[in-house]
């Protein structure tokens, strides 16, 4: 089963839309250009639009109102972080809906205790950035995020301490290459003393660790991220749907 051409397209524009509001080109409280205008920008007709649209709506990205268009909405703050996740673009959406402090900014040489927690080659040399997450009108960090970044796109690392989304786009923007697969593993874990502290929860309780590696169309792989979560505070949920077939 195969999407078609149309489904492509749409989401091709959703993409597009969704970096868009990531990037601050339409913040939050701005209106989307009308789907006349979009039709024309994309090249699309009014129907590929109409499902990019609700591609971002189903995201709580924009909410189409009448005779007010479509604008672009904060995304809802609760005492837990909630994932829905359907693609690597929708990635984006989440990493402007909980921003990354960076701590730390380092090559590191891979060791075996490493090697084991990510599956990172033992004696390779790689990008380590780590810190934490927050949502701006929570407390409490949402997780804590390790990024080992592929010496190759070492340069991005002077850029980190002014980024707060996430960091591939920065990649496929730096260096043209194009991430194609994110591979996640989700595994319960032990929350040290520090960790704990940090992240406003009990020591010794279970946290939820989500390791992510992305891999270039090269094969290559750009990076391994490790978000630690309470797991008290979160909730992974996916959707599945069926891709219409062609004829």
């Amino acid at each position: 089963m195969t999407a078609t051409a149309g489904d492509h397209r749409y989401l091709q524009v959703a993409r597009a839309l969704r970096k868009e509001i990531v990037d601050g080109v339409y913040p939050v409280g701005s209106q989307l250009p009308t789907e006349h205008e979009l039709c024309e920008r994309f090249s699309v007709s009014r129907y590929t639009v109409r499902e990019a649209l609700r591609r971002l709506r189903d995201d709580n990205l924009v909410a189409s109102r009448p005779r007010a268009g479509t604008l672009v909405v904060p995304r809802p703050s609760t005492n837990s972080y909630a994932q829905d996740v359907m693609s690597i673009d929708d990635l984006l959406a989440f990493a402007q809906g909980a921003r990354f402090a960076i701590e730390t900014n380092a090559m590191v040489t891979v060791d075996d205790a490493l090697a084991e927690r990510t599956g990172l080659a033992p004696g390779t040399e790689w990008l380590a950035a780590s810190g934490y997450r927050r949502i701006d009108d929570a407390t409490a960090p949402v997780c804590r995020t390790e990024y080992y970044i592929n010496r190759t796109f070492a340069a991005v690392g002077r850029l980190l301490h002014r980024h707060t989304g996430a960091i591939f786009p920065l990649l496929e923007d730096m260096f043209g290459v194009s991430v194609v697969e994110v591979h996640q593993e989700i595994s319960a874990v032990l929350l040290d003393a520090e960790m704990a502290g940090r992240l406003e929860t009990d020591a010794g309780s279970v946290g939820l660790q989500l390791q992510r590696t992305y891999t270039t169309s090269d094969g290559e792989i750009a990076q391994v991220t490790v978000n630690t979560h309470p797991a008290s505070r979160y909730r992974h949920a996916m959707t599945m749907r069926r891709v219409r077939e062609t004829r």
